[in-house]
């Protein structure tokens, strides 16, 4: 499996690095400075320009020695930097859009998310002072590669480069209720996009149309089902996305989340001061952030 992560070094500076969690309780990094040129590992680590890479240019990287792999850091950064686009599709779950009472919609339903909304694996969600209903949600997200616009479904997993774990907390009470009733500001305050810990390349990860997408609060599993739920599979969501505007490189698309939301049970459930949710998507490793107020 390859995979790439962001860290912030001792000078504080981000570092471009393979991932490797064969062992899960002790993934290891390797930074690209070790297999490229500084400047080369510089560049990237400050751009999305690896995620155009095709296939036979990231072989060129090679693999690491055992004496260049060190343990990870508890915290990472956003395996993508600064994303030109933060996309999110809403109710693509069969059964979430059930559980919500919603019809099925009959085309994705998008929404956006701003950049200041983007955190790693390890740091804290922060749960707004302005909101009592802080919600969890589990998503695989796409990470593009190559540039698409006007792209058929059948030519639009070309365009992927690969895909992380991600959450899309969400403030209910922002989103559909009193006081907002707006999606962009119940889902775009400060911190409500982790993603990562690492970018799994297309050609490794496999087929995105079944894998098994958890939310994990605290001990509890509270949502779990497969991507063979979603109502919109990626290449119609890349293609029916490239419709309307050009997709980048390193931009992000969160697929959509599997039932078991809080704002769907009885009674409610939010998140809390001190609550850790792990998102697991197989094929990935787990992202964890805890929550603090």
């Amino acid at each position: 499996m390859t995979a790439f992560c962001r860290y912030l070094d001792a000078n504080n500076q981000p570092r471009l690095a393979l991932f490797d969690a064969t062992n899960p309780d002790a993934p290891r990094v390797c930074p690209l400075a070790e297999l490229l040129s500084d400047q080369q590992e510089h560049l990237l680590a400050n751009s999305n320009e690896l995620f155009a890479w095709d296939t036979d240019r990231l072989r060129e990287i090679g693999t690491p020695r055992a004496d260049q792999w060190s343990p990870a850091p508890p915290q990472l950064l956003p395996p993508v930097g600064s994303p030109e686009k933060i996309i999110c599709i809403g109710l693509n779950y069969l059964d979430h859009a059930i559980e919500t009472g919603a019809e099925p919609p009959d085309q994705p339903v998008v929404f956006s998310k701003f950049n200041n909304t983007l955190i790693g694996h390890g740091h804290a969600i922060e749960l707004p002072s302005i909101s009592h209903k802080v919600d969890y949600e589990a998503e695989l997200v796409v990470v593009i590669g190559k540039t698409a616009r006007h792209v058929a479904p059948e030519n639009a997993m070309r365009h992927v480069f690969g895909y992380t774990a991600g959450h899309d907390v969400s403030a209910r009470d922002w989103q559909k209720g009193r006081p907002g009733g707006q999606w962009l500001l119940g889902k775009s305050f400060e911190t409500f996009a982790p993603v990562g810990p690492a970018i799994v390349t297309a050609d490794t990860f496999g087929d995105p149309g079944d894998v098994r997408v958890r939310m994990h609060l605290n001990e509890e599993t509270v949502q779990d089902s497969r991507t063979s739920q979603l109502i919109f599979d990626i290449p119609t969501l890349i293609s029916h996305l490239s419709q309307f505007m050009t997709l980048q490189p390193g931009d992000l698309i969160f697929t959509g989340t599997p039932p078991g939301v809080g704002d769907a049970r009885t009674p409610p459930r939010y998140l809390q001061p001190d609550d850790v949710c792990t998102v697991e998507i197989q094929g990935i490793a787990p992202l964890t952030n805890p929550c603090r107020s």
